[in-house]
Order: C-alpha cells, then sequence, then structure tokens
C-alpha cells in the first residue's frame, strides 16, 4: 500500500465510529474474530483499545497479520485496518 492509499483511507476512517475494542483481557480470540467478521462486513475498520495502552503498536501489527489486512494508521488509541474484498465490484473502497 502506497502512501496516497494510506492517505485516503486515513480520510475515510475519520467519520467511522470503532466496531471492534480491545479491553482488559488484550489480544483474545475473540477480539480477532470479531475483528475478522468486521473486516468481511465493512473492508475497512477502526479498533479502539480500552485498556493494554501501552501495547497499541503491537497489538494492531499483530491483529493485523492475523487477520491477512494491512494496517493503515494508528492514532491515539485508536487504529485502523484495511482488507479489500475479493471481489473488485463489491469493494466500497477504491485503493
Amino acid at each position: 500500500m502506497n502512501s496516497k492509499e494510506r492517505a485516503y483511507l486515513r480520510s475515510c476512517a475519520q467519520t467511522l465510529d470503532p466496531i471492534v475494542y480491545v479491553g482488559k483481557e488484550g489480544l483474545t480470540d475473540g477480539v480477532v474474530n470479531a475483528l475478522s467478521q468486521a473486516i468481511e462486513a465493512h473492508e475497512l475498520v477502526k479498533i479502539r483499545f480500552q485498556s493494554s495502552k501501552d501495547e497499541v503498536r503491537e497489538i494492531s501489527e499483530e491483529l493485523a497479520s492475523r487477520t491477512g489486512s494491512a494496517l493503515v494508521s494508528i492514532t491515539g488509541f485508536t487504529s485502523v485496518v484495511y482488507k479489500a474484498k475479493e471481489n473488485p465490484l463489491e469493494r466500497m473502497y477504491r485503493v
């Protein structure tokens, strides 16, 4: 993903509400499953960290790798991941 694509996705993510929350348990299978389902439905997903705030980058990178998505950005305690749908006609974002 190049910088223009990343900037476009960051701008699209500004209006999104967080869908997946990482709580005091940290990175669990439930969080990974919730993120996988959210990515299938939405492509671009915002993740909010309620605890483990000192490990935001590590957990975000691990979530992206476990779900096969790309980490778009990390801002404070919020991260954004993106995974394009396989069918180009179903894609919501033109990256």
